[in-house]
Order: structure tokens, then sequence, then C-alpha cells
């Protein structure tokens, strides 16, 4: 944990104060909480001050506001064991006091900087003109940005980037969980998105794409499942002829996002793929060996992995298949209840290598997997079922009793899929 170090402070208050210069806090709350003077930080690690540290935090969300004890109580310290809960605060709000009594510089006023008062049974931290919190520069430069944008988009990219780059994560990142705490990280994590939006926008007037494509693989460290910025960095860089680098930026996004949202993407995103080919294929007519050759990739040894939505779509192809040749498809259905993470990703390798190159499989939740088997001869969902389960158990760790196979003819109606 953070607390003040006040042999960084030293240096500071009595140099370049006794010089005549101001000496300025910057708090930082966007990603990393902290305390930089001169661009340094005065923070050291302390696992002590924990409580102390969240108080602050608490208090600096909540600043130049009036506070109730018993609200803060609730909101930090619901959890102690502490008979006398009122008593507990106290203590802690006086240890916070004489950590930011040790800032303000000699013959200064707290209130140019920072002053944590008690009136008329309300605590306030009241933040001085001294004291820069990044949150307000970051609303400040928007708000330029936004009145700038109707009479000159320069000055408005300007002030956006700036805005931009001050948000180096979620509020306080480094905070567990906080109830407290959600309200305020959400408004700013959308503040980001809307901003960035705004700039993007501005951006594509002047045809600016290299410097999309830049600005979205940075945001998208920071907001990785934001599928809008996915989107944003497709488009640009079909713009400035990367087609290829599209279309696996494109296959890597839609993956990644159906596997850690345990939610398929949004059709719009989904249906990016048709906009990716006809920008490829755009003024760029091929013989009909050509097209082929452009569609042929190399196959994996066995089965193959897709995306849900990619299956849906093989699965009712296979179907109407299925019904016109009497052609004896079966939907496969391997649930696993077993309590392993890794689970999953070991059935997956031993898929790939039990089932034939023909079939396809994909994840339909957690716990369960669909798989696609072409052409089963008579009584083959048998053998099928018994050398999938005995791999499974020989080459994962999962036993007999967590494994479940359930066979259904494609051709049959009111399937799942």
């Amino acid at each position: 944990m953070l607390i003040i170090d006040k042999g960084k402070l030293t240096g500071f208050i009595r140099g370049d104060y006794s010089r005549g210069e101001i000496m300025k806090f910057y708090i930082s709350t966007l990603g990393e909480f902290d305390i930089k003077v001169d661009g340094q930080s005065i923070l050291r690690d302390s696992n002590r001050m924990y409580r102390i540290y969240k108080l602050f935090e608490y208090f600096l969300t909540f600043r130049n506001k009036k506070l109730l004890p018993e609200t803060i109580i609730d909101n930090l310290l619901s959890d102690s064991e502490s008979e006398d809960p009122k008593n507990m605060l106290r203590t802690q709000i006086f240890r916070l006091r004489k950590i930011i009594n040790a800032l303000i510089p000699k013959g200064e006023l707290p209130e140019k900087y920072m002053n944590l008062n008690f009136t008329n049974g309300y605590y306030c931290l009241e933040i001085g003109e001294n004291t820069i919190v990044d949150i307000d520069v970051f609303e400040n430069l928007i708000q330029k940005g936004d009145k700038e944008r109707e009479y000159d988009i320069e000055s408005a990219i300007e002030s956006y980037q700036n805005a931009i780059s001050l948000y180096k994560g979620l509020y306080l990142s480094d905070n567990a969980y906080e109830v407290w705490l959600v309200p305020t990280r959400n408004y700013y994590q959308r503040l980001f998105l809307k901003t960035l939006n705004k700039y993007i926008d501005l951006l594509k007037r002047n045809e600016e794409n290299e410097k999309i494509v830049n600005l979205c693989e940075k945001s998208l460290l920071i907001e990785p499942f934001e599928e809008s910025i996915h989107i944003e960095l497709i488009e640009a860089l079909l713009k400035i002829g990367q087609n290829k680098s599209a279309m696996q930026h494109y296959e890597y996004a839609l993956n990644m996002l159906e596997k850690e949202l345990d939610a398929k993407p949004s059709a719009k995103f989904i249906n990016y793929i048709n906009i990716i080919q006809n920008y490829t294929s755009r003024n760029n007519d091929l013989d009909i060996e050509a097209i082929n050759k452009s569609l042929e990739e190399e196959l994996p040894e066995g089965a193959m992995y897709c995306s849900l939505e990619y299956f849906k779509f093989l699965f009712n192809l296979q179907k109407r298949k299925s019904k016109r040749n009497n052609e004896y498809d079966y939907l496969l259905s391997i649930m696993i209840n077993s309590n392993n993470n890794k689970s999953i990703n070991d059935v997956f390798s031993v898929l790939k290598k039990s089932l034939r190159k023909g079939d396809v499989f994909t994840s339909w939740n957690d716990n369960q997997i669909l798989v696609m088997l072409h052409n089963v001869k008579e009584n083959g969902t048998e053998t099928i079922k018994e050398r999938l389960t005995d791999n499974l158990i020989n080459y994962t760790r999962i036993n007999r009793n967590e494994i479940r196979l359930i066979f259904q003819p494609v051709s049959m109606e009111n399937t799942i899929l």
C-alpha cells in the first residue's frame, strides 16, 4: 500500500518554496493512484497504512462535499470488528490529517493545498488552488474540446488528445472492488469512451487514419473489451490498405469477445466480416482460379474449432444438406461438470486429435462444447462416444462421472441451434 515519503518531500518543501516558487501537488486517479511534486512521486509502499490510504481515496472521491461520519463508517468500516467504529474513524482521520499537514509547505495556508475539516457534524476534504487532480483537468479539457469543435477542429483535436492521454485506466484501478467507487469509476469510463469517439470522428474528417490506428491500439490496452474501438481500428486499417491486418484483428477480436464476455458480440460487429470482404474485393476482380487460390488456407490436422456464430451458420447449412442427401450427420453435446478451470482447454486439445478433419466444434458455454459430426456410419456414435470418453479420461484431469455425451441427428427439428 502507499503512504507519503517524507524523505522525498523535504527537498521540495524546503528548497523550491524558499526560492519563491509555488509548489504544487498533482494527484493521479485515472489508473493507479499517485501524488507527484515536480513530476516525482512522493509515495512509498506500506501495508500498515491500508485503511488510511483507502480513507484518503474516499475523501478525494467526494472532495469538497460534506460527509456524515455515519456514511463514511457504512462505506469503509462496515466489516470492522471494532466495538466503537466512530472512535476508530476519528483515530484514522487524525492520522490522515497528520499526513496531509506534512505535505503543506511551511508558512502556507492548508486551504491552498488540502484541508480536512470537521464543521457542524460533517467532514469535508477541501482541495485548494495548489493541488491539481487529474479528473478535474480531464473534464476541463473535454469541455474545452466540445466548445472548440464548433469553430476550430485542430484545437478541438489537441484538447481531446490531451484529455485521452490522461486516462491511464479505470478510476483508482489499484483499489479493490468497493461499492462506493462504482458510480464514479463508471462515470469516467463512459466519459473516456465518449471523448474517444468524438476524437476519432474529428480525425476521420481529416482522413488521419494512421493516427486512428495508433489511437485505437493504445486504447485497447486500457479497454480491451470495448467493441466500438475494435470496429474503428478495423475500419482504419482497411482505409490505409492493411486488409490482411484488418481480417486478422477481426478474427482475434471476435474470438476474444466471445470467450471473455460469455456472450456473443453485436450483430454489427459479427457482420463486419462482409465489410472487410467487400473492401478487399473492391476494384479487384479476380478470375475463378485466383479466387479459388485466395480462398484456400492450410487446414489443421483433425477437427476444426470455430466461433459459435460461424458454427451456427455451418450447422444450418449442413442441416439443409442432410435433409436433401439423406446424410447421417450428428450434433454432439459434450458436458463437462468439472471445477478444474483448465479442463475446457484440455478438452479442446483432445477433440482436435480425436475427431476427423471434416468435424467442427465450438464452445457453447464454460461447461459445454458442441461438435458437428459429418457422415457418421451406422452405430458409429457408440464408437465415437467410447473413443472420446477414453481419450478425455486418459489425457485430461476429468473423471468419467464428470463427462456426459449426447448425440442428436442434425436433420432433427427443434435442436438448440
